[in-house]
């Protein structure tokens, strides 16, 4: 893909972004500056950003990335600890008056993806991946979350004496999952005491999109994106030739039978009028030669709901589905349900409260609530620790159709970097405005 690098903010970015108003600081009675901060921070983030795109690295193995945190963070003075879920690293601001601790998170890892985008900094990483050299780019954008947090540690540093209150810092790894055989990602954190000596009273984070333009923002209270479960039916019959399937038990037939009876599940069993679910099957594995009726057949899907308890149903439905369907033909099937991410939920209160803060940044105009996305994210589980809020940043600059732009895992994924200022200030203004 062939682009210039250099991209122009369009008039309406510059208007509405760059150049808006601090009206919102001037009625809380402010002192701080959050725009010109992060206008002042913007060249380094950039830098940063440039920096982590060409290096990129796997989940569970940013190694590189974690030093490079680690080491700007120390040099800002702050409290650091490294190592936390194999490469996480988390930092503590002190503020300048006693109040709440709140937690920013960015997630660190890239992709096994080959990048297709014509830059000069340009990812030439390669690395293994379930047994295969393959390519290695930050196709998701965790590049600029890592960046964005950098710039607003930088920020919040140079006011923490007017800030009531303390800030975490959490940089996580293995956002997009652990290597297979291995724990990670923010449920590692959690688990290994990311918590355990004082919990956050609020948590923000973002995530870069090419859905919307640059420097748009998204936020939806409730529900914004959905569990993640991945399953394995296991069919199992009796082998025999082809030519006389009577002499054998069809674990084939069985597992289109069971394909069919599954899809029933969110058509006719629950109630998609409360909230929408998915079930999709991704692959089916079974028999070698068109003569032979093998033993067996594994199929493989996902499933993705926005309610919890919802989720709990489906995955029962699915295995009993499977299970009797098997014994009608005289096979056996067994459901092995993977638990992926929850339901990554913005609190109502907390989206109520914030939500001014981000449409002075941007405009009116440049906060939309988005749909619900069947995509999942591991903010989730720090969601369910304590009233999370999580945005989406536009990174699709002008003159390109967000709506049919390379999306995020794409070779093609794109970033506007004018629109990395917007998050720093977004993060900066939501944890000044929490700890007044």
């Amino acid at each position: 893909m062939n682009r210039s690098y250099m991209v122009k903010a369009s008039k309406w970015v510059l208007a509405g972004v760059i150049a808006s108003s601090s009206s919102f600081m001037a009625q809380a009675g402010s002192t701080i500056d959050v725009k010109q901060l992060s206008l002042g921070v913007e060249p380094s983030v950039i830098e940063w950003r440039r920096d982590l795109h060409q290096h990129p690295e796997l989940s569970n193995r940013e190694f590189r990335t974690s030093k490079v945190i680690k080491q700007h963070l120390e040099s800002l003075g702050l409290e650091v600890r490294a190592g936390i879920a194999h490469t996480g690293v988390v930092a503590i601001l002190k503020g300048g008056m006693p109040g709440p601790l709140i937690a920013l998170r960015a997630d660190m890892d890239g992709l096994p993806v080959t990048e297709e985008v014509d830059l000069p900094f340009a990812s030439k990483a390669t690395d293994t991946y379930r047994g295969q050299e393959v390519g290695v780019m930050h196709a998701c954008g965790h590049d600029t979350h890592v960046a964005i947090l950098m710039g607003v540690a930088q920020n919040l540093v140079k006011v923490k004496d007017q800030l009531k209150g303390d800030v975490m810092f959490i940089f996580q790894p293995a956002e997009e999952g652990a290597p297979a055989g291995e724990e990670g990602g923010a449920e590692l954190m959690l688990k290994e005491g990311l918590f355990a000596d004082r919990k956050p009273e609020k948590i923000f984070g973002l995530h870069v999109t090419s859905s919307m333009p640059t420097g748009m923002i998204g936020l939806r209270a409730g529900p914004a994106m959905a569990s993640e479960d991945s399953f394995t039916i296991k069919v199992s019959g009796k082998q025999t030739h082809g030519s006389r399937p009577w002499n054998g038990v069809d674990p084939i037939v069985a597992s289109a039978q069971i394909i069919n009876g599954v899809q029933t599940i969110i058509s006719r069993q629950v109630d998609v009028t409360a909230a929408p679910a998915v079930v999709s099957f991704g692959a089916i594995n079974g028999g070698i030669r068109s003569n032979i009726i093998p033993d067996e057949v594994k199929l493989i899907g996902t499933i993705r709901t926005f309610d919890q308890d919802m989720r709990a149903d489906i995955k029962l439905r699915l295995a009993n589905t499977a299970t009797m369907i098997a014994q009608s033909m005289g096979a056996t099937a067994t459901t092995l349900i993977d638990q992926g991410y929850p339901v990554t939920v913005n609190d109502v209160q907390l989206v109520a409260e914030m939500k001014p803060v981000l449409a002075d940044i941007v405009g009116e105009q440049m906060l939309i609530e988005p749909g619900l996305i069947t995509g999942a994210e591991d903010f989730s589980y720090y969601a369910l620790e304590t009233p999370g809020l999580f945005f989406f940043l536009g990174v699709t600059p002008a003159g390109i159709d967000h709506k049919t732009a390379a999306s995020n895992h794409s070779p093609r994924f794109y970033v506007d970097e004018s629109a990395l200022v917007v998050g720093v200030e977004a993060l900066t203004q939501l944890a000044v405005t929490s700890l007044k």
